[in-house]
């Protein structure tokens, strides 16, 4: 049975317009080789970091949500570190996250 997942991802901030897009569908991609779906994309543009991570000082952020069976999110996760340029990526269960921004 699927689940449906929000994945907070940020990317590196190096990047134009052009290249999140293609980052973006690169993740996607991904997510429809495991057998996911896209619900929802959001960009929340980029931020600074609070302090610097692997040299970088700010990311692009994007909020995806996305639905996708539970025992394939750690294959999901080893594929965005080898064919994407996901520079973080963090995930919840949607109702989880619903519960954390009503309290």
């Amino acid at each position: 049975m699927k689940t449906l997942y929000e994945g907070l991802f940020i990317f590196p901030e190096t990047l134009d317009e052009e290249g999140l897009d293609m980052a973006v569908a690169r993740v996607k991609e991904e997510l429809e080789k495991l057998g996911g779906t896209l619900e929802s994309t959001t960009r929340m543009g980029k931020k600074n970091f609070a302090r610097p991570m692997k040299k970088q000082k700010a990311g692009f952020y994007v909020m995806l949500v996305f639905k996708l069976e539970g025992a394939k999110i750690d294959a999901f996760k080893k594929r965005l570190k080898l064919a994407t340029d996901v520079f973080r990526a963090q995930f919840v269960l949607a109702e989880e996250a619903e519960a954390l921004q009503e309290a």
